[in-house]
């Protein structure tokens, strides 16, 4: 939490680090970041969240169904508009949850809270290292142990002995293909077959020709409307399910693709579109994974085939390769190592005026 105090300057507001707020009013410091081109808002401490972890003893997922009812007006105070934008995503750091991790997170976006983020794993992994979360860093990569609500996954992490570096990898947790070949009836565009993904959360997958479009040359906004279509009839007519919990059977969204899924050297390229029409600025870790465990199951790359994935909207790249088979419940899976650069853009201090009647934000498309 942030303090006033002497700021060493003189004249008007001399000795003042914070404008004037509401002491009952939040002060959020936050670390910014991007991955790819996705912004990542870290917040070290939300007390609260911390509360409820050590006292109530909650297991991660409990631990987000709580916050997102108490404490909503901090992620939309730091997601939404003006402190936030259409495209903000964050990640709460939650210390007392991190049961033998060297830390949890809580991952949020501008319509909620997600289940899994490979962008913001990366970015964690560094933050970790530069702010003192894990005791003893070793050169050249250090393991960095997260909690995530979706289960634990690992980032390995550049270390000099004096900062983080990158490329920054994570390893998944289990990743598996739902189903394939699916029919869809989508209205406004007809009937299209999609494959759907398990990569920490749920994701419906297909090539944007499907829909008309190009998934490099059309507008975005058409690709946002066309895969916020699918995402809408996906779910009202296919049920997901999660052998381990039903708090991640949820489809997050829809990625577009440029349908090249079988195994090249030249990079694919896809479109995220997630939550209430978000479009990610990077190829997306966990779409990454879900991606490249289709792939696997059916047999268009082998283990340790490293593919590169590009976003449409940014350029960005990352890469992922399966690298070792595993069991989830009745699914065949596989742990996708998934591999991108994550950037320090700078530190912020948020004040809160309680008479201010937009102080927790707003959100309009």
């Amino acid at each position: 939490m942030a303090a006033e105090g002497s700021s060493g300057s003189t004249g008007a507001g001399a000795g003042r680090w914070l404008p004037p707020h509401s002491p009952s009013g939040l002060v959020l410091q936050t670390v910014e970041m991007h991955t790819g081109g996705e912004p990542l808002r870290i917040i070290p401490r939300l007390e609260a969240a911390e509360e409820a972890a050590v006292v109530g003893g909650l297991s991660l997922l409990a631990l987000r169904r709580e916050v997102a009812a108490t404490q909503d007006h901090v992620r939309r105070a730091l997601m939404h508009e003006p402190r936030g934008h259409g495209g903000m995503y964050g990640a709460v750091v939650v210390r007392g949850a991190a049961a033998g991790a060297h830390l949890a997170a809580l991952f949020l976006h501008g319509a909620g809270y997600s289940a899994m983020c490979g962008h913001a794993v990366m970015a964690l992994g560094r933050f970790a290292l530069d702010y003192g979360l894990v005791a003893e860093p070793s050169c050249p990569e250090t393991a960095v142990h997260l909690r995530c609500p979706c289960g634990p996954v690992t980032a390995f992490v550049p270390w000099d002995g004096h900062r983080s570096g990158n490329p920054v990898r994570f390893h998944s947790v289990p990743a598996f293909a739902v189903t394939t070949d699916l029919a869809i009836d989508v209205p406004g565009y007809g009937r299209v077959v999609v494959d759907i993904g398990y990569g920490g959360t749920f994701y419906a997958f297909l090539s944007a020709e499907q829909l008309g479009l190009d998934v490099c040359s059309s507008k975005t906004r058409d690709l946002v409307s066309a895969a916020s279509a699918v995402t809408e009839a996906v779910r009202k007519q296919f049920k997901l399910h999660h052998p381990e919990s039903e708090d991640l059977a949820f489809l997050y969204g829809t990625i577009l693709t440029d349908g090249k899924d079988a195994f090249s050297e030249e990079p694919t390229t896809n479109i995220c579109v997630f939550a209430d029409e978000q479009v990610d600025r990077s190829p997306t870790g966990s779409g990454v994974t879900a991606r490249i465990a289709l792939q696997y199951h059916k047999g268009l790359i082998q283990l340790n085939q490293t593919r590169t994935f590009r976003s449409s909207t940014t350029g960005s790249l990352f890469t992922g390769k399966a690298v070792k088979e595993a069991k989830l419940g009745d699914y065949n899976t596989v742990v996708v190592e998934v591999s991108g650069e994550a950037f320090y853009i700078g530190t912020t201090t948020f004040t809160v005026e309680e008479e201010d009647p937009l102080k927790h934000g707003f959100f309009f498309k």
